[in-house]
């Protein structure tokens, strides 16, 4: 009798079929797009990225479980350091992330980029160590000789050969400077570069044409970021030293508040000494510095 009743509603009100067909259909489309997008976007699969710096960027793309997207957007040549190391990462390690998803990544490059050998002749020490990092090249050793010309660039050379102007050799290569010694009275104040890395302290110490000696890197993890705890000559301020004097350095693991409590223990006012034997400030000497794997400030 009721399905008597639902055909005589349905024959009497047709649309009402087509109603429902239509919301039944329209139901079922829903549903499938839910599905689809789930299963496009992988919601729910969500993978914590791995931290792949300093690893080698051969071995993280061959030993990834995740399905990721590696690219490599940017090299930096590191003397020293071996091509394919990862510098950087984006995103970082530990976001979250879903199969597919890009990591940009800067390595090591594999080999130097040749860079070109600027003018030096005639510039003074000082400007020729600014011209030559400005391109990209290291600063070895200055060597002074018999010249009318105090502090004025004589030759450049690498290895013991001697480099031209104009000529093209490889990014980060060390170059040697001569320069003249003048009338022989040539002196300079020995910097202060406690607390600096040891880039920063070669730079600073060769800019005033003086030599970096031995350079004493005992318990230290990351020679790269390591800074100078101990330098002899010691810092006075007003001890001139002749061209050439070698200033040797002792070199600690060191965070950055500690360099900045290092730089305000030890920086001395020292206008009126002129013998830095005369200075005790407290700093380690190179004995107590050798005894310690680590020294705390």
């Amino acid at each position: 009798m009721a399905k008597q009743k639902n055909e005589s509603l349905f024959k009497r009100h047709p649309w009402m079929f087509h109603v429902l067909a239509m919301l039944g259909v329209s139901v079922v489309l829903v549903v499938l797009a839910f599905v689809f997008i789930r299963i496009y976007a992988r919601q729910g699969q969500e993978y914590e990225l791995p931290d792949v710096v300093g690893r080698q960027v051969g071995q993280v793309m061959a030993q990834d479980a995740i399905g990721l997207n590696y690219v490599v957007q940017d090299s930096v040549f590191r003397p020293g350091s071996e091509g394919g190391i990862i510098l950087t990462q984006d995103p970082k390690g530990g976001s979250m992330v879903k199969r597919g998803r890009k990591v940009y990544l800067s390595i090591t490059s594999y080999r130097a980029e040749d860079v070109v050998l600027p003018e030096l002749a005639g510039l003074s020490v000082r400007q020729a160590v600014s011209e030559l990092y400005g391109v990209g090249l290291e600063v070895g050793r200055l060597k002074f000789v018999e010249d009318p010309y105090k502090n004025s660039v004589i030759d450049q050379t690498s290895k013991g050969k001697i480099l031209y102007a104009g000529q093209q050799i490889a990014r980060g290569t060390m170059v040697d400077l001569v320069a003249g010694l003048g009338d022989g009275t040539g002196a300079n104040v020995v910097p202060f570069v406690i607390g600096k890395t040891s880039d920063k302290a070669r730079r600073d110490i060769l800019s005033v044409s003086l030599n970096v000696g031995k350079e004493h890197f005992r318990g230290v993890k990351d020679k790269s970021k390591a800074v100078v705890a101990r330098q002899e000559p010691d810092y006075t301020g007003v001890t001139r030293y002749p061209y050439g004097t070698e200033v040797e350095l002792w070199y600690v693991d060191a965070s950055e508040h500690e360099v900045e409590q290092m730089v305000s223990n030890f920086k001395v006012d020292s206008s009126k000494i002129m013998d830095p034997n005369q200075i005790d400030d407290g700093r380690p000497t190179p004995e107590q510095i050798d005894e310690h794997e680590e020294w705390s400030w």
